[in-house]
């Protein structure tokens, strides 16, 4: 298969070198990567470029913003580099953040699984984070969710839904869609990958009604973003968040924002998280 890996890099001078190497020393190499440098202050372009007698890499430059809106700012980087291939001549797509570190045979057993079936469109393994000394499984809401710092795309699949939204959400509404259209997705349980940064680490105060705006654009109903506002915030232990999810689904409302998704679409996702939530609870 071929594979394309486009990596979002805001700042990352302290990380991305750790990614690059674990890419540099897997067992299946890939065919192309696009590392945009997206508006950093530091050595980040420096360092990737660095890389380009290892590794088939291009890096380039975009200039945007500083502020980190959850969403928005990664997928408009993501669909900066995406626009720097030809989509056509690729099997595999792949979204990757700048600060992950692969084990060795990560990208062979990515394609390993999508050989499998040619209805599967989406494969990853799981982010695990440095806790106490220790790496320990990052905590996630769902074991079949394909965390956003890691994802990858059979072509296909990738253009069914759309690409990914420069949203707050694009990385369960891709998962949705993805199903909807009669897609599998696919986690590997024992393929861990090193996470340096926790996901929303650097989220700001701003961005904290952004969840519950994602919600309302996903057509979840309020009863279903209460339940999913109220087992996020168990996960975290941030149990303010149930308030600023649900009051970020109610200003979405208030301001009436157009949907991401159709009428079709979000009967699916609910169903399809009722469902969920029915099989957890033995009904």
């Amino acid at each position: 298969m071929k594979i394309a890996i486009i990596i979002p890099a805001h700042n990352e001078e302290q990380c991305i070198h750790l990614t690059l190497d674990s890419l540099v020393q897997q067992s299946l190499a890939v065919t192309q990567i696009v590392v945009v440098d997206d508006n950093s202050t530091d050595r980040t372009f420096e360092i990737a470029s660095s890389y380009s007698t290892s590794l088939p890499i291009k890096v380039v430059k975009r200039f945007s913003s500083a502020e980190n809106v959850p969403g928005s700012k990664v997928i408009q980087a993501f669909n900066y580099g995406l626009a720097q291939i030809d989509r056509a001549s690729f099997d595999l797509i792949c979204k990757y953040d700048a600060d992950l570190i692969f084990p060795k045979n990560y990208i062979e057993e990515v394609v390993a699984r999508f050989s499998e079936s040619e209805t599967i469109g989406m494969v990853a393994g799981h982010c695990s984070i440095l806790k106490n000394g220790h790496w320990e499984m990052e905590n996630q809401n769902n074991p079949d969710h394909i965390r956003g710092a890691l994802k990858a795309y059979k072509r296909e699949c990738f253009q069914q839904i759309g690409g990914l939204q420069a949203s707050i959400g694009w990385d369960t509404m891709d998962e949705m869609l993805a199903r909807f259209y009669g897609w599998e997705v696919l986690t590997i349980p024992e393929l861990h990958v090193k996470h340096l940064k926790p996901t929303g680490a650097a989220y700001n105060s701003r961005s904290k009604y952004l969840q519950g705006e994602a919600f309302y654009k996903m057509r979840y109903g309020k009863v279903l973003t209460f339940i999913t506002a109220a087992k996020m915030a168990w996960n975290k232990k941030q149990f303010n968040l149930i308030t600023d999810y649900l009051k970020g689904y109610q200003l979405a409302q208030k301001k009436n924002l157009a949907p991401l998704v159709t009428e079709e679409q979000g009967r699916f996702i609910r169903t399809y998280r009722w469902n969920g939530i029915k099989s957890k609870l033995g009904v």
